[in-house]
């Protein structure tokens, strides 16, 4: 449902701000295709941007995104811009372009280097969005989020100026409604109709709202604190029903309720070693998360699925990011 753009451990001593020819990958473990993905292709696990680094300067993003598949293989996207530009079209050098891979991996959206935002279907053609898509900001000052299908498209700004949130229909480009910009956006409900978000209410307290993918708004409750203390949240395909993760030495699933205001279930579960960096529903009664570990050497993503009714634990996926990434971006789902 969301792309996040993760700094590995040598882009993360640059501490950046606001975060993010086919040939076999150096580094990358070769696993199962994307559970919810068409068996028959292939499928994006992540996209990646090169480190460079020259002498006595710190590392800096270089090159073009990079798309590293379930297969094993590597492809570029040579129409994508790799490193931002900002608001007057000059290198921000440090900064890398926004990127969002959808969480069934077929679909890959970012900005080309004649500056449009684009999304492109694996296998298939590019949907080029209108030049007055986004309004005249920086690229490092945009974030990308695509629904699970890679349907719908959110684009969220992050400069002084207040912003509506903008979402796309990435078959046709056109703009479906826009949200509140002072919404921080968690990502799209599993069935890419809603859009679930927090916002900061009164005396300290996070208020979660739902929004159509039109902009209307569907739902607003202040979730307690073992849901608004506890993100990352996703949204259930229902539109009403939230998931988040209960991290420590004995973690729960729990599900809560927005329109009932209530915790609806908790479930002790057993994961492997890392940091939630993604939650998604990706079924009726099915939560995927997204563990990654920060190593001396390597960045390593461990996948895994919950079953809600049971709290049984699945590893989906193992991989561990090519070593010459300066930041990542994981599919989501």
């Amino acid at each position: 449902m969301r792309t996040k753009i993760v700094a590995t451990l040598t882009a993360a001593l640059v501490t950046l701000v606001g975060a993010p020819v086919a040939a076999p990958v150096a580094g990358a473990v070769a696993g199962p295709a994307v559970a919810h993905a068409d068996p028959h292709h292939d499928s994006i696990r992540y996209a990646s941007i090169k480190s460079c680094a020259r002498e006595n300067e710190q590392p800096r993003p270089c090159g073009a995104w990079r798309l590293v598949m379930h297969s094993g293989e590597q492809t570029t996207l040579r129409d994508a811009q790799g490193v931002a530009l900002n608001a007057k079209g000059k290198s921000t050098r440090y900064l890398p372009a926004a990127i969002a891979v959808s969480g069934n991996g077929q679909k890959v959206a970012y900005f080309t280097t004649t500056g449009r935002l684009a999304v492109r279907t694996l296998g298939g053609g590019v949907k080029l969005l209108p030049k007055d898509a986004l309004p005249r900001i920086g690229q490092d000052q945009v974030s990308l989020v695509l629904s699970d299908d890679g349907g719908r498209l959110a684009a969220l700004f992050s400069d002084d100026k207040p912003h509506a949130t903008r979402v796309f229909d990435t078959d046709t480009g056109a703009r479906l409604g826009t949200l509140p910009g002072h919404l921080g956006v968690q990502g799209f409900s599993d069935d890419g109709d809603e859009l679930l978000g927090t916002v900061d209410a009164e005396e300290s307290v996070t208020d979660l709202l739902v929004y159509s993918d039109t902009g209307k708004q569907l739902v607003r409750a202040t979730p307690p604190q073992v849901v608004a203390s506890n993100g990352p949240q996703a949204l259930a395909a229902d539109g009403r029903t939230v998931a988040n993760i209960v991290q420590g030495d004995k973690p729960e699933l729990v599900l809560y309720d927005m329109e009932s205001d209530q915790v609806t279930d908790r479930k002790k579960i057993k994961l492997p070693t890392g940091d939630i960096n993604m939650i998604d529903w990706t079924g009726d009664a099915q939560v995927t998360l997204h563990l990654v570990r920060y190593l001396s050497n390597s960045t390593r993503m461990t996948v895994v699925q919950i079953d809600t009714r049971t709290g049984a634990v699945k590893v989906r996926d193992r991989y561990t990011v090519l070593k010459d990434t300066f930041v990542f971006a994981a599919c989501g789902g």
